[in-house]
């Protein structure tokens, strides 16, 4: 809303005397706000750094989807440079000194950055629910060129979004009357409030919220399956053990019979004659068991190529039909066989068969049911604290950035809604530090990220 048309009577520059000359603040004023607003610029410059040349330097971190993460730290760097040190001048002064020119490019890369910033974050999380929803499917679609169009995108819509007001869409004073009201502000026409606060908010704002909560519903889903899975091969284990004990009692019987056989030569004839009969019946009770056995095939959770392990699904594809009775029992059956078929061996050291059999029997079909499990639950470990993350960077999202845009949606449409300089410094700023918390998230809650940084600042790992 233009000026004469708003009834809020503009606040005159401050009339204090300082080093810096006349501000619009005392000087121990000026002087903690520059000391606190150069901090945070000096933290959103080294961060985003960091954060960049971890993923071009760091191999763990040189994956495709972590250029949503680059694209996001340079907006974040852009602003850090070309928007908050002028609005620390602006902020201690209360004047713009610097012409209408600088004025309007100033004010034109605030939207483009800062919008900018924000889109990374919504296209973050959607490359996300992606890859939690549909992981082998977009496993393949997500390409490098894939996700440089999605970039780009994001940069030519924040262009489209910041442009309008160079154009003519805006309020600006003549460059006369800017000499002397020296004030810089973001033009308060309204309709291109409206357009530019959906474009870079609300719109990406209601994107986010939607697709957090589907990527919370799916990631609950997915350690349902999991529990499901992990009860099930409980209970295939427990099945396969019962068996195997089965299978060992008839395997003494026979060491006993022997031993007999070996003490009472009169009735060896007899003995033999058993012996056969009961290895006959042993075997056909194994070649049953394996053919007709009926077990639930566990639920087993596939990785996605969020959490770069691809392993366990094509485990998971491997696998027969029948995971309790498949390879695993296969591999039982041959092992005892094998050993069933050395009587001298069992007859001179019995104890030692017992445990051999123990072991194949029972440690061996655990190996690859225990291995998909650690994946499993290595998998749904980084998707629980990419879904974290992701909420962390979305509250703190909001928690920056509404309050600029409520009151930046609601002063041109509220003529006696008069916010002094200080509050409008205050809730500026605050949107500015979502730059500098996004860098500090990734530190905190990514292992790859906090030892790549340690890398290059010379810290031990």
């Amino acid at each position: 809303m233009s000026e004469e048309n708003s009834s809020c009577m503009p606040e005159l520059p401050g009339n204090f005397s300082t080093i810096f000359g006349q501000t619009d603040v005392a000087e121990w004023e000026a002087i903690l706000t520059i000391v606190t607003l150069t901090f945070i610029i000096l933290v959103t410059i080294i961060g985003n750094v960091l954060v960049i040349l971890s993923v071009f330097t760091y191999k763990p971190l040189r994956i495709v989807q972590n250029f949503f993460i680059v694209s996001l730290a340079v907006a974040d760097l852009t602003v850090a440079i070309l928007v908050m040190p002028l609005n620390v001048m602006l902020s201690i002064l209360g004047r713009w000194v610097f012409g209408i020119h600088i004025c309007k490019m100033w004010l034109t890369s605030d939207v483009l950055c800062c919008t900018a910033s924000i889109l990374n974050l919504c296209a973050i999380a959607l490359d996300r629910f992606w890859a939690i929803t549909d992981p082998i499917n977009y496993a393949q679609k997500r390409t490098l060129k894939r996700v440089l169009l999605m970039i780009g995108g994001v940069w030519v819509l924040s262009l489209l979004i910041s442009s309008p007001p160079l154009i003519g869409w805006n309020d600006w004073p003549e460059p006369e009357e800017f000499q002397r009201v020296q004030e810089c502000k973001l033009t308060e026409r309204q309709g291109y409030v409206i357009y530019s606060s959906l474009g870079s908010f609300f719109i990406p704002l209601f994107i986010m919220t939607i697709v957090y909560v589907e990527i919370f519903i799916a990631t609950k889903r997915r350690l349902r399956e999991r529990a499901q899975a992990s009860k099930i091969n409980a209970i295939c284990k427990n099945q396969s053990a019962l068996i195997n004990n089965k299978e060992v009692q008839p395997d003494r019987e026979s060491v006993s019979s022997e031993t007999n056989h070996n003490e009472h030569p009169e009735i060896a004839a007899n003995g033999k004659t058993k012996e056969r009969k009961h290895k006959k019946t042993k075997k056909k009770r194994k070649d049953d068991n394996t053919d007709n056995n009926t077990y639930l095939k566990p639920i087993l959770v596939h990785e996605d190529s969020l959490t770069d392990n691809p392993e366990t699904s094509s485990i998971s594809q491997r696998r027969n039909s029948n995971p309790c009775t498949s390879d695993n029992q296969k591999i039982t059956i041959s092992e005892s066989t094998t050993v069933s078929n050395s009587p001298q061996s069992k007859s001179s050291h019995p104890n030692k068969v017992q445990l051999t059999e123990s072991t194949v029997t029972i440690k061996k079909p655990g190996i690859v049911y225990q291995f998909i499990e650690e994946k499993q639950r290595i998998s749904l470990s980084k998707e629980r604290r990419a879904a974290r993350t992701l909420g962390i960077i979305m509250g703190v999202f909001v928690v920056c950035w509404l309050p600029f845009f409520l009151m930046y949606v609601t002063i041109p449409f509220c003529p006696s809604c008069c916010p002094s300089k200080r509050l409008i410094n205050f809730i500026t700023w605050l949107g500015y530090i979502n730059s500098v918390l996004n860098p500090i998230i990734y530190t905190i809650f990514n292992l790859d990220f906090r030892r790549a940084f340690r890398k290059l600042l010379g810290m031990r790992p």
